[in-house]
């Protein structure tokens, strides 16, 4: 019975999911009908989540510039806070990706998609005791459309037109048809507030399973269980306190010795240390997030098509996958795209690493001198150690990399998105639209190469409202490789999301959609003492 298995029976055993709902899940895993069946009684049984303890983790990403907005939520340390104490109308199935309901329990589409009716759950209330209105969703929503909110959802927000009541339904109208909103509204900004966060979005006031107690931005957030949670299946413990520990062999040492049940982004160079550990369980997860080196296309001298090529010839990706991530992900190719992306665009040549290409484009850009590269530890595991080895394969053809290593605390507010080249890393999103709208679209605040293509954008909007599939996917082959051949991502690896939790912690659920089981780790495991 594989993890998945057991978080179906869960969601079953808790109420969570009828048998016929465990079924159709099972089968759509790829079971027959007969193992299915058989695996129900099983998978029921053993799966039966305990209750009660107080959970520790502790996880890299936090800063002192983190804001308890979710539309300004940009760390890994807030991903997974925000996870806790709030709900999103829409949630996406772990194993295959797919919109299932959340605070919006069933929803409709116009017959050209334009047109979107989402039937929004009663008898929730937030934690302060009000009740969920269609009101708040309304303001909510509207409150991420506003540029002034900074929302980093607003690149995919942009394409909604109107955001009205009608009674107890919430009704979208978009600007084109889009057969993937439902998935847009997972983006975990979009956290459901009383009036929309507009009164105080810092509250941290939601419907999630737990309540937000203390924070310190970067440093600590304790959080205790929401006895009134709408939901049975999810917040098994009865307290959670969520640290920042940045520092990759303190989260070793923490999780080793049993001061924390669960830690993020292990570096995979210490995986067999770590596996030594008697009570320690890696949990490796495939999925969509991806390391990058960003090149802003807009700002000399990445300005230039010829070195941002000469800067892609001059990965080598293999020997990034192997040593950076010690074999937990695949290549990449420089566009934000895997193979589990519905319609990914097949047949593209891969990019291989070959220094005599990027010596021939870097001389014809004419750029001498050296290349300033920013990393710090923070951008993700093995930065900065794949900073200089990038170093080392970029002096093959001639390329001179200066590598400048950045504190950790400020590197996303400092660093990312506001220097012109830098590491950094992507969890990858439910659909392709919404991780072009997210960060390539031309208007997008999240932008971080400033590919600014109105040719790029007409052919997004136009792949987001086309129906015919197969046009679809040709769409998104075209819009792949402007991005790979005229963009300013070099994207060496698609990343396994390698974490690690004390033999405790059970019912973990590995979720494609993102790490740390898309967030919700916290939400989803329970203690075995």
């Amino acid at each position: 019975m594989n993890d998945y298995t057991k978080h179906l029976a869960s969601r079953m055993t808790s109420g969570g999911l009828s048998r016929r709902e465990f079924m159709g899940r099972a089968m759509a895993a790829g079971m027959t009908l007969a193992l299915a069946d058989a695996l129900f009684t099983e998978s029921a049984m053993a799966a039966e989540p305990k209750h009660g303890g107080h959970l520790k983790l502790g996880l890299e990403g936090g800063a002192a510039t983190d804001s308890k907005d979710p539309a300004k939520f940009l760390s890994q340390f807030m991903f997974c806070i925000g996870r806790c104490w709030g709900d999103m109308l829409v949630e996406s199935d772990p194993l295959t990706g797919a919109a299932v309901p959340s605070l919006a329990e069933s929803w409709e589409p116009s017959k050209d998609a334009v047109t979107w009716t989402f039937k929004i759950r009663k008898g929730v209330k937030f934690h302060n005791g009000k009740d969920l209105t269609i009101d708040d969703v309304v303001a909510t929503l509207k409150r991420h459309t506003d540029s002034k909110s900074e929302s980093g959802a607003l690149g995919v927000m942009k394409s909604i037109k109107e955001i009205k009541a009608d009674g107890d339904n919430l009704v979208l109208t978009l600007t084109e048809g889009n057969a993937d909103m439902p998935l847009l509204l997972t983006d975990y900004h979009l956290v459901i507030q009383p009036n929309g966060g507009n009164d105080d979005p810092f509250a941290s006031i939601g419907t999630g399973p737990y309540k937000l107690l203390t924070f310190e931005a970067g440093v600590r957030a304790t959080l205790e269980k929401n006895k009134d949670d709408w939901r049975k299946d999810r917040g098994y413990v009865d307290s959670i306190e969520i640290i920042g520990m940045n520092d990759a062999t303190a989260r070793i040492a923490a999780l080793s010795s049993g001061q924390v049940h669960y830690i993020n982004r292990v570096d995979p160079k210490t995986v067999d240390l770590l596996k030594r550990a008697p009570n320690v369980e890696i949990l490796a997860t495939a999925g969509r997030g991806h390391y990058v080196f960003i090149m802003h296309c807009n700002t000399a001298p990445f300005d230039n098509n010829d070195l941002r090529l000469a800067l892609k010839y001059a990965m080598d990706r293999e020997t990034m996958v192997k040593k950076i991530l010690g074999g937990y992900g695949k290549v990449g190719n420089d566009f934000p795209i895997n193979s589990t992306y519905a319609l990914f665009p097949e047949g593209i040549e891969q990019r291989a690493y070959d220094p005599d290409k990027a010596s021939f484009h870097y001389k014809k850009s004419g750029h001498s001198g050296s290349v300033l590269l920013r990393t710090s530890e923070v951008a993700f595991p093995g930065a900065v150690d794949a900073a200089v080895l990038y170093q080392e394969s970029c002096k093959k053809a001639g390329i001179n990399i200066e590598v400048k290593r950045e504190p950790g605390d400020g590197y996303w507010t400092n660093v990312w998105n506001v220097q012109p080249f830098s590491t950094s890393y992507w969890g990858g999103r439910p659909t392709q639209d919404q991780m072009y709208s997210t960060a390539y679209l031309s208007k997008a605040d999240w932008n971080d190469t400033r590919f600014l293509r109105p040719d790029f954008d007409k052919l997004l909007l136009e792949a987001r409202s086309e129906l015919d599939e197969t046009k679809r996917k040709e769409m998104y082959r075209s819009m792949a490789m402007m991005v790979r051949d005229e963009g300013g991502v070099i994207l060496p690896m698609f990343n396994d999301f390698v974490n690690a939790s004390t033999k405790q912690v059970k019912g973990y659920v590995h979720d494609i959609g993102n790490d740390m089981s898309n967030g919700y780790v916290a939400t989803r495991v329970w203690l075995d003492a």
